[in-house]
């Protein structure tokens, strides 16, 4: 209780706006002692830690297990995990992985995210063209030979070309094996580069669905549920995997389900492709990201969602709301983040960590401070974050800004003396861009970018004070808007008649201020770009420091490659009470029936008279597990092997998980295999799959 009251203490101290105080303050944390786990719980396969699990859980698994567990898993596309849970190829994964693919196979009249689908023959399961999963079948730590060439190296930008030149050269290689052949070969890169693994990937291209409930019992309670607990949601879709037009053979490695396999205090484990954690970036480069980088991110994207939102109420659609789904869920995922690095115990944790990875440090002893020489190639890139943030060309930054890059594009081919064909393709994609620029929502999106600038730029910055002028963002955006030919179609076709050397010349309010705005942002990407090699070499030489001092007893940073996750089943305690370990369908009807009904708690018709037996059912629950974006659709299983649940998010308390992890507050979040099985039974009348199942 002092350690929180303490925590809440400074919090507040730190919670006033961001400027030179709180920069000056920023290195100066409370003395806490670091956790062993900080770098989290995200263990390879290559290198899981079978001692460190026989010692915690009295579990060993063999590498028949492990083989097993790892061929079960997939990858669902490039963005989300997923699993074989039949000997038939019925895989499972999210619905808010799916609900993204699922409109490409609806017939007319058909509406998957109102009534849902269910596929009550095989010959009913519907392909999804371009969709794949893959299978993790071959690895192999190739370190070695990799550092037997770039040893060789006499320069940080030496260092990184033969390191690439021998990873293509081992990518070839393995790839004429027999047991690789036929494999999509990639290169991991784990303890920034100091560790070089090749995975070799099977990959299935016949994807169908097989069920999907509707979206709002897989989006139950909105933006305002997410990232929290007590959670009520089936956040579960089916799919099938074909081979040669058949069900693929899933025997040999999948996971049964398990409709009651969990239990309070239960060693649980998420397989699957935890996207990217930041753990090993320095205290100053989280220092950084704090104050510049997810500061600004944050910014932006708030103001964007406030511009979506008011254009949704005006047009909805489906594509927007999407839009908004996934805007919604990366402000709240960066919010968690940022609290999390103004929190003093989290980041004096990480502080006593990197000193004492230092004073332990043979390059230290020897004199050479890495982190202190990393600090240093940060200090040149804080005038440019705002431009670096702001102004890459992006619809959400609006039609204005995109076309003073496509502006500035077109100038430089004229004068390069660029080809008819190409120089028309430019004009065509002005042309267009330019039609909808008298939208009153593009006025809104050149203010807010203007405003944007005006915040966090640089208060010298000559091309920002140039621009306006001593004018309001607002008075300047419409004074562009208003006086552009880019607005008139045919000015805009005479403007694109002229010249190199008088289109350079134009006085056009659009072209001015791109021609500052796109250098500004041109030299901030130089900057960045000129002290990649610098700063990545510099990342690589700590990431060996600490690994020389830890070894494989802690993971590497997590980069959407298979992990093996460890935890238990366990409440935690938040706002002054304690969760249950799981929830059930009553307390979802409750949460339905407390909101009267209404969106984001409504429901389809056909849950609106539940069982006795569906009320009772288990529906989510909470583990220690460490997870992050990417493992949504891991399956959450049990020493047996068996799905137990499927992971779909985390508490608000894991998002700072990004650069720590929190043993006594983080949770992972899953659909309890139960739930999932229940609803089958219950709602959908699923014979076929409940049988498949096993249930």
């Amino acid at each position: 209780m002092k350690n929180l009251v303490f925590r809440s203490i400074i919090l507040l101290l730190l919670s006033a706006p961001l400027g030179l105080w709180a920069q000056k303050a920023a290195s100066v944390y409370p003395a806490v002692e670091p956790n062993q786990f900080d770098y989290g719980k995200m263990w390879t396969f290559e290198n899981a830690p079978l001692k460190y699990f026989a010692d915690t859980y009295n579990f060993r698994p063999d590498e028949r297990w492990l083989t097993r567990v790892r061929m079960s898993a997939l990858r669902f596309s490039s963005y989300c995990s997923a699993s074989f849970i039949s000997p038939d190829g019925l895989v499972m994964t999210n619905h808010h992985c799916s609900r993204g693919e699922v409109g490409k196979v609806m017939k007319e009249g058909e509406d998957f995210d109102n009534n849902g689908f269910y596929a009550a023959t095989q010959e009913e399961e519907r392909r999804v063209e371009g969709l794949f999963v893959k299978q993790l079948v071959q690895i192999a730590d190739v370190t070695d030979a990799v550092n037997a060439l770039t040893n060789q190296a006499k320069s940080d930008q030496e260092i990184m070309m033969l390191r690439d030149s021998a990873i293509r050269m081992l990518k070839k290689e393995y790839g004429a094996k027999p047991d690789w052949n036929g494999l999509e070969i990639e290169q991991v890169l784990y303890y920034n580069g100091g560790r070089v693994s090749l995975y070799g990937y099977k990959r299935y291209d016949d994807v169908r669905l097989v069920w999907i409930p509707e979206l709002q019992l897989g989006y139950f309670g909105g933006d305002y549920d997410n990232f929290t607990f007590p959670r009520y949601n089936l956040d579960c879709t089916f799919w099938r995997v074909y081979e040669n037009g058949k069900p693929v053979n899933s025997r040999a490695f999948y996971f049964p389900f398990n409709a009651d396999g969990i239990k309070e205090g239960e060693p649980v484990f998420v397989v699957g492709n935890p996207g990217s954690t930041e753990r090993y970036r320095t205290v100053a480069q989280l220092e950084y990201d704090r104050d510049y980088r997810y500061n600004i991110q944050l910014a932006w994207m708030k103001n964007r969602e406030t511009i979506l939102k008011e254009e949704y109420n005006r047009n909805p659609s489906h594509d927007l709301q999407e839009e908004l789904f996934s805007m919604a869920n990366g402000i709240k995922a960066i919010n968690g983040i940022v609290e999390g690095m103004h929190d003093p115990i989290l980041m004096g944790r990480k502080q006593a960590m990197e000193n004492q990875v230092k004073s332990q440090s043979k390059a230290v002893a020897a004199g050479q401070d890495y982190w202190k020489q990393l600090a240093d190639e940060y200090a040149p890139l804080y005038n440019h974050a705002a431009e670096i943030s702001l102004l890459g060309p992006s619809p959400l930054g609006g039609n204005a800004l995109l076309l003073m890059h496509y502006a500035n594009a077109y100038e430089k081919a004229l004068e390069g003396g660029a080809g008819e064909e190409d120089l028309a393709a430019l004009r065509e994609q002005l042309k267009m861009t330019a039609a909808d620029l008298k939208d009153p929502q593009q006025l809104r999106l050149l203010t807010t970018l203007l405003e944007e600038l005006k915040t966090y730029a640089s208060a010298d910055d000559a091309y920002l004070n140039t621009i306006l002028d001593g004018r309001t963002p607002l008075e300047t955006a419409r004074r562009i808007l208003d006086k552009t030919d880019f607005a008139d179609t045919a000015k805009l076709d005479k403007l694109l008649e002229l010249k190199a050397d008088k289109f350079k010349k134009d006085k056009d309010p659009l072209l001015v201020a791109g021609r500052l705005i796109v250098p500004a942002f041109e030299n901030a990407v130089k900057a960045f770009r000129s002290s990649t090699p610098k700063r990545k070499a510099l990342e690589g030489k700590i990431g060996q420091e600490i690994y020389q001092i830890y070894g494989l007893n802690i993971p590497p940073d997590a980069t959407f490659t298979l992990r093996i996750s460890d935890g238990v089943v366990k409440p935690y305690e938040y706002n002054g009470t304690l969760s249950p370990v799981q929830t059930t369908y009553f307390g979802f009807y409750d949460r339905y029936y407390s909101y009267g009904g209404k969106f984001p708690w409504s429901l389809p018709k056909r849950w609106e008279n539940p069982s006795m037996e569906l009320l009772k059912a288990p529906f989510n629950f909470v583990s220690t597990n460490d997870i992050i974006g990417g493992n949504s659709g891991s399956p959450m299983i049990n020493a047996k092997g068996e799905a137990v649940g499927l992971v779909f998010d985390g508490n608000i308390e894991s998002l700072s998980g990004n650069f720590i992890y929190d043993t006594q507050y983080n949770r992972a979040v899953s659909v309890h295999a139960g739930g999932i099985a229940a609803a089958l039974k219950y709602v959908f009348k699923a014979d076929r799959l409940v049988k498949e199942l096993g249930l």
